[in-house]
């Protein structure tokens, strides 16, 4: 059988990125334009900024996904989009542009769900993953524990009932003076701290022993940062940055190990752009090797938004004859499990 090669575009959020990916599981391509520097100047992402930059790169990123994979367009199977969740202007800049190329080359369009594509990410890294197996996917707007069961098919296990631990993670370090994006440089200013020098809380809720709640820990460290100042007190960054990382990095563990636990199951994958926190990392690793687990993580490049995750995860759609027409529409507020 003839390989499936898919052009795939992403712009859910602040970077633009196109890729060409084969039978899902091979790389041909993958071209990130990035925006951190732009938004850096704001402290966060600026959503018109954004979609801004995405329709003047847009064009340029695809034209050189195509030209690193030595393709044409004439030469890919289908083009496939990001549709949700995201930001609402930049996902319809990527919706509008995949759906004029694929109505202008005759080719079929498959929307992809985002957070799914973060799934699909450790199909490129192993291409020897199959499902079934547990799954964190914890980002920027997503913390949820599920369980892989097929190709498309997910049972959700656990999610944030509040902020997602990205969220958590932008919020401490814009309030102890680190700035956007607060996830890489928590972790780099970690190995400066001491993680057991403030006890900051683990939340648990009620009830459900899968899900999350971070915006307790982010209320108490502004709290200590606040109490802190008004009693004179030294602030060591160092050592909130860690203590706080710490605090998210068990409840993570502890909610994954329990689902791991009780499923009897014997892998386990990460994804998402915190996937690429090294202390995050390293604690699952050290877990899963102390049962016996095999742990299935990208590579940064693709935790972080990509899209090459996007085309592997179309790849699977495409497979099962999704096709979607120019109706195809930004679905921002999308959660794992919800498909049009």
């Amino acid at each position: 059988m003839a390989e499936v090669k898919i052009l795939a575009i992403e712009s859910s959020c602040d970077e633009t990125a196109a890729a060409v990916v084969e039978d899902g599981r091979r790389l041909l391509s993958n071209v990130i334009s990035s925006q951190i520097d732009i938004h850096t100047l704001y402290g966060g992402v600026v959503p018109e900024i954004a979609s801004r930059k995405h329709t003047e790169r847009i064009n340029r990123v695809v034209r050189k996904a195509l030209s690193d994979a030595g393709l044409t367009l004439a030469d890919v199977d289908a083009v496939a989009v990001t549709y949700g969740p995201g930001l609402v202007g930049a996902l319809l800049v990527g919706v509008s542009f995949a759906k004029g190329l694929a109505f202008a080359a005759g080719k079929p369009l498959i929307g992809v769900h985002h957070i799914e594509g973060h799934i699909c990410a450790n199909f490129l890294q192993h291409p020897g993953l199959e499902p079934p197996f547990p799954c964190l996917i914890v980002s920027g707007g997503h913390t949820t524990l599920a369980r892989v069961k097929d190709y498309g098919t997910y049972e959700i296990l656990g999610r944030s009932r509040d902020d997602s631990a990205g969220e958590a993670f932008d919020k401490v370090a814009r309030a102890i003076g680190l700035g956007y994006p607060g996830g890489p440089k928590i972790d780099a200013l970690s190995d400066e701290g001491d993680s057991s020098a403030i006890d900051f809380p683990r939340a648990k809720v009620d009830g459900s022993i899968y899900d999350f709640s971070f915006s307790g820990l982010k209320s108490a460290v502004l709290n200590y940062l606040n109490s802190c100042r008004m009693s004179g007190e030294e602030i060591r960054t160092a050592d909130v940055a860690a203590s706080f990382q710490k605090a998210v990095v068990d409840v993570l563990v502890e909610h994954s190990m329990l689902a791991l636990e009780a499923g009897g199951e014997k892998r386990f994958a990460l994804a998402g752009g915190v996937a690429a926190n090294r202390h995050l990392r390293a604690a699952f690793e050290e877990a899963c090797s102390a049962r016996g687990v095999e742990l299935f993580c990208p590579s940064p490049v693709l935790c972080t938004d990509n899209a090459a995750m996007i085309g592997s995860a179309a790849y699977y759609e495409f497979k099962n004859g999704v096709r979607h027409d120019l109706s195809l529409n930004a679905m921002p507020a999308l959660k794992l499990g919800e498909r049009l």
